[in-house]
């Protein structure tokens, strides 16, 4: 079943490799942060990026309490493994904003949008020091606010499970202790200790290379096709000592199960990625709430099996999914009516998991935001509770 989940795209469909690099832009990025917000039909909506996944029991409360004070009483989770506050009122920002900062979830208002980051969220304290040291460096230099806020670092403790992702630049953890560092289909080798200087330096790099190409690039694979991005040059520059990698298979790690893990980790995921702001103060008490780019929550550190295994319960009993044979894994959506004024339909409500092996995303028009990567069963609203049903992406 868990083949049957794998990670969703960020973006619209695309239309092929070429497409994405013919691509010239010509405004800035839109995106949403936790600052600027975004105008929607149901109200504004708030995108918190949380550069190491990990949130602490008194910042889970703040933003269960934000959701709601000041929006519609639900969070919902990015394929990022960002939050989104949804059903803002008028001048809600400033307050947001104070509350952000008094739960130390916003360390930087200029760098609010560029902390794009995922992390492998089984990860251990090395390669989490690495995102945290990363997440400090992007919010230290005055030339990462450039970086659009689409552009995403992957931080993976090398089971393969975030290196999957697409990202615009990865760390991977290697066997024998030292970082990989890729970007596009090249690798370098540098030592643990360096990678997250050896990172930034591979950001500025495509900076340079966008502003040569001249084309308003956002990420790396909108690049125009010959464009170098010089990253060798960048970390020499940064005193990074780094040597060539050899094409080699990445690993294929998929995002971790919901149930127990181990000895004392509890893994859930949330139906259509959104719970309620009591969903998710149920997640408390735990020592830390990981959340994942698989639209879940990872809450490592109990003392014993079983107590993992009787939180397990308890969550099952909030409505979280905490089995792998539950048909709602592999179901994803679209926001949908009434938050989404393109959308034709109320998909979320209208979603349900179908018999064929695929996953089935649910959109709302033709743009199908947040479909899945590899093959799934598309439903593309055409009017009110009424689908067209393909299947999209490679099928062998």
């Amino acid at each position: 079943m868990l083949a049957a989940m794998p990670p969703s795209s960020p973006n619209p469909q695309d239309r092929g490799e070429a497409h994405i690099r013919d691509r010239v832009r010509e405004r800035g990025d839109a995106c949403p942060g936790a600052l600027r917000l975004h105008r929607a039909d149901d109200g504004s909506l708030a995108r918190l990026r949380l550069p190491t996944g990990v949130l602490t029991p008194r910042q889970v409360l703040a933003l269960a309490d934000a959701a709601d004070r000041l929006g519609d009483g639900h969070l919902s989770l990015t394929s990022r493994g960002n939050v989104e506050l949804r059903g803002l009122g008028e001048g809600c920002g400033l307050g947001l904003a104070d509350l952000l900062r008094q739960a130390d979830l916003l360390p930087s208002e200029r760098h609010e949008r560029v902390r794009n980051m995922v992390v492998s969220p089984l990860a251990g304290p090395g390669v989490q020091t690495w995102a945290a040291r990363l997440d400090a460096l992007l919010c230290a230099e005055e030339w990462t606010t450039e970086l659009s806020g689409r552009f995403l670092f992957a931080v993976d403790d090398g089971r393969g499970d975030v290196a999957a992702l697409a990202a615009d630049v990865t760390l991977l953890a290697a066997p024998d202790g030292s970082a990989l560092l890729r970007v596009a289909d090249r690798t370098w080798r540098v030592a643990a200790d360096d990678a997250p200087r050896a990172a930034l330096a591979a950001a500025e790099a495509f900076l340079a290379a966008a502003r040569r190409a001249g084309t308003g690039a956002w990420r790396v694979r909108e690049l125009p096709a010959g464009q170098d991005v010089d990253v060798t040059q960048h970390l020499r520059r940064a005193a990074v000592a780094a040597e060539p990698a050899p094409d080699a298979a990445p690993p294929t790690g998929g995002p971790p199960p919901p149930g127990v893990i181990g000895d004392g980790t509890v893994s859930v995921l949330a139906r259509l990625g959104r719970v309620s702001s009591a969903q998710f103060r149920a997640l408390l008490p735990a020592a830390e709430v990981r959340v994942t780019p698989w639209r879940g929550f990872v809450l490592p550190g109990f003392p014993t099996r079983a107590a993992a295994e009787e939180r397990l319960r308890a969550l099952d009993g909030a409505g979280f999914l905490t089995r792998t044979d539950s048909p709602w894994i592999g179901v994803t959506a679209c926001t949908g009516r009434p938050g989404c004024a393109k959308s034709l339909s109320d998909v979320r409500a209208d979603a349900r998991p179908r018999a064929d092996a695929l996953p089935v995303h649910w959109s709302g028009c033709a743009r199908r935001c947040g479909h899945p990567q590899g093959a799934w069963t598309d439903m593309v609203a055409t009017g009110e509770g009424a689908y067209q049903m393909t299947v999209q992406g490679p099928t062998r």
